[in-house]
């Protein structure tokens, strides 16, 4: 039996996938130049989604792409979309760039932005991660300064994530001066004296919604957490070290650089977070929409 045609979202009109064009002279194809989001939706219904449009508007604004949707419109699009798909849980990803236009590097006079999404199914965290955990590799960090925008001109962070997996391991962790950022798709929490730690937001780190409602459910269990710089050091002797993205969930690093994490195995508070996590989740299923 064949499997339904995915339907996407481009420029006004709802269409399968595999009539889905985009002009070879729109500058996310020349240069990168666009922003992304991925939303989970849980049982059909949307993981946070305020937090999400919220950070897109933000990165549009960032690189000066007026956001061509309001609130209410993005929400009605991305419900529609996630009806005409068949996946219970599903990952839709949102792009948006400055359009077609001659290539030139400076911004066209006439914006015209490119508006793009999609779904995929969104696969839950694996009994063998909650078993046995991840392997992990640290890496110079060496992106662009605005690290805080998600753009779409992801090549440094598909390059890191390559030589992880090229080593064997599933992410990579980055280091810039001595100070542990983030994952090259994920954010980093460790676990230091029992206290959870995440470095500060700012410019060198993407400001990760599930990394925000980590610290949130933390603070409600009135659990010891920090935001704070982590050291090299700091990383090498952590008890626990946790990486988190909205299609991941939180996944816990058992061997860094091919050395064990605190037993070898996903620790306590992570068990403990992963509870309250997936709480928070049964929640968003069987209550609306967040």
């Amino acid at each position: 039996m064949n499997k339904p045609e995915p339907i996407v979202y481009l420029n006004g009109e709802f269409i399968a996938l595999k009539d889905a064009h985009v002009s070879v002279l729109d500058r996310g194809f020349i240069f990168g130049d666009g922003v992304y989001e991925v939303v989970p939706a849980y049982g059909r219904r949307l993981f946070r989604l305020q937090h999400h449009l919220e950070r897109l508007n933000s990165n549009l604004n960032a690189v000066k792409i007026t956001n061509p949707l309001s609130f209410e419109d993005w929400q009605q699009l991305i419900a529609q979309l996630i009806i005409k798909n068949q996946y219970n849980n599903q990952s839709v990803y949102l792009q948006i760039t400055r359009g077609v236009a001659p290539r030139d590097h400076g911004f066209p006079d006439k914006e015209n932005p490119t508006i793009f999404m999609m779904t995929s199914t969104l696969v839950k965290q694996s009994r063998e991660i909650a078993d046995n955990g991840i392997h992990a590799v640290s890496l110079p960090d060496n992106r662009w300064q605005n690290c805080h925008i998600k753009s779409i001109s992801l090549l440094p962070n598909v390059l890191l994530r390559q030589q992880a997996l090229d080593k064997g391991a599933e992410e990579a962790i980055l280091i810039r001066d001595g100070i542990a950022t983030e994952g090259a798709a994920s954010n980093l929490f460790i676990v230091l004296d029992d206290c959870i730690i995440t470095p500060p937001k700012g410019p060198l780190l993407l400001p990760g919604v599930t990394r925000d409602l980590i610290v949130e459910l933390a603070r409600g269990k009135k659990q010891c957490i920090k935001e704070q710089t982590i050291t090299e050091a700091e990383l090498n002797n952590a008890q626990e070290i946790w990486l988190t993205s909205s299609t991941k969930e939180i996944l816990p690093v058992t061997m860094l650089n091919n050395k064990t994490v605190g037993s070898g195995k996903p620790g306590l508070l992570w068990n403990q977070m992963m509870t309250d996590y997936q709480q928070y989740i049964q929640d968003l299923e069987e209550n609306t929409c967040d």
